[in-house]
């Protein structure tokens, strides 16, 4: 025997090397093993596939609302207080209807029976638009039970503004009102002044005995001077100044205006929404979970690496028996 048979002998003999045709002819003696252990990993797979939960997600687009949806919003804060409204009334309408959504995300998470409900920016980095997605065990219900969500949160929120509205209302009606009543005060009291002055008048014409008028220009008649117009004339100016009525300036017509344009407000009737859809909710064509292709082959692979570990398990169960 030469010298490289021993060596091609020595290594046959090698416990710690591994023969691969070996391997192969154990497995294909042991196929019937490896291929009912892939029937049964198929077998349970379907089952499995039969008995799980699906997962269906209906994805929508929204955005900021069109002008017309808000219209009566900023109508009526126009009405209320022109170019000075509060800029928190101004703010933005998707903001409430975000924060609003996120509410009810973390509240369906939180309960005993969990939906998975997301809200999150469609582009990184921009507030709008924005993406809504539902998870749901079907299609259909997925998509449907999206839009109620969205619908929800928008009846939300416009009620939240009507509400808004009606107190900014009521606040500014009991202002407007306020200031009407002090005007009023402040053109009595100067009417109440007017006559008293001409009284006072009267009071020194007479002690002078001046009835005539003295002067010709009464445009230039001063509180010192008015006696000078005669005791006659002074007493025709109180009776006409007793029934003269208030006298206002632009600005309490102007008051006046406003508290009757808010009082024509009707903002219970108005349509309000706080968002635009971009994309409506979508029906998944494609389920989440589970994956049945991708099911399917782990299955076979798993059965397989099995029934290939029984296989050589076994013979090398006997082969250790035999040499022991």
């Amino acid at each position: 025997m030469s010298v490289g048979d021993n060596k091609i002998s020595g290594r046959s003999n090698d416990p710690d090397q591994i023969d691969l045709i070996d391997l192969v002819i154990q497995l294909w003696r042991g196929k019937v093993t490896i291929i009912v252990c892939v029937v049964v990993a198929i077998v349970l797979a379907v089952g499995y596939l039969a008995i799980a939960k699906e997962k269906w997600t209906s994805t929508a687009i929204i955005t900021q609302p069109d002008v017309g949806q808000i219209a009566a919003y900023n109508n009526a804060l126009n009405v209320l207080y022109g170019a000075s409204a509060p800029a928190s009334l101004q703010m933005n309408v998707i903001g409430r209807f975000s924060t609003a959504f996120s509410a009810l995300v973390e509240t369906l998470d939180n309960q005993e029976k969990s939906e998975k409900l997301t809200i999150e920016q469609s582009v990184k980095g921009q507030q709008l638009p924005l993406v809504v997605s539902y998870v749901g065990d079907s299609a259909e219900r997925a998509q449907r039970q999206l839009s109620e969500y969205i619908q929800q949160i928008d009846d939300k929120v416009a009620k939240e503004m009507v509400v808004d509205l009606a107190d900014n209302i009521q606040l500014r009606t009991t202002a407007l009102t306020d200031s009407l009543k002090t005007q009023e005060v402040i053109a009595q009291e100067q009417k109440d002044l007017r006559i008293k002055q001409i009284q006072e008048a009267l009071r020194y014409a007479e002690q002078a005995g001046v009835t005539k008028p003295q002067i010709q220009q009464t445009q230039d008649v001063t509180q010192d001077s008015m006696l000078l117009l005669g005791s006659d004339a002074l007493k025709s100016m109180i009776a006409h100044e007793a029934t003269r009525p208030l006298i206002f300036s632009g600005n309490y017509y102007q008051t006046k205006q406003n508290l009757l344009d808010i009082e024509t407000l009707n903002i219970e009737k108005a349509k309000l929404h706080a968002y635009r859809y971009v994309m409506k909710p979508t029906l998944p064509i494609r389920r989440d979970s589970p994956k049945k292709a991708i099911t399917l082959v782990l299955a076979v692979l798993l059965g397989g690496m099995i029934g290939a570990g029984i296989v050589l398990g076994r013979n090398a169960l006997r082969g250790y028996k035999a040499k022991a």
